[in-house]
C-alpha cells in the first residue's frame, strides 16, 4: 500500500464524490492495474474504471541544471455503485 500517497480533496475531487470516484495521488512508477488490485484489497471494495494522469511538474534550479520536483500521478477510481470507501464517505455530505 505504500504506492498510494494520499487522497485529494480538491473542489473538483469533492464533485466527483457524489459519482462515487475517488480521487488518489500515487507513485509514478506503479500501473493502473496495480493500483486497482491494492485499493480492492486494501478497502474492500470493487474498482470499476482507474483513470490516470501525470501532474506537471515544478521545476527546480540548482546551479544550470533543470530538474523536476513532482514525480507522481493522479488516479481517479471509480467504484461499483454499493461500494465506498468509509474513511472518505463523510465528505460526500
Amino acid at each position: 500500500m505504500d504506492g498510494i500517497k494520499y487522497a485529494v480533496f480538491t473542489e473538483k475531487s469533492l464533485c466527483l464524490l457524489g459519482k462515487n470516484q475517488y480521487t488518489f495521488n500515487v507513485k509514478s512508477g506503479f500501473t493502473k492495474t496495480e493500483i486497482k488490485h491494492w485499493v480492492e484489497l486494501f478497502f474492500g471494495v470493487k474498482v470499476v474504471a482507474v483513470n490516470s494522469h501525470r501532474l506537471p511538474g515544478k521545476g527546480r534550479r540548482i546551479g544550470t541544471i533543470l530538474v523536476h520536483t513532482m514525480h507522481y500521478r493522479r488516479m481517479i477510481i471509480t467504484l461499483q455503485t454499493g461500494y465506498s470507501i468509509p474513511l472518505l464517505d463523510r465528505e460526500k455530505n
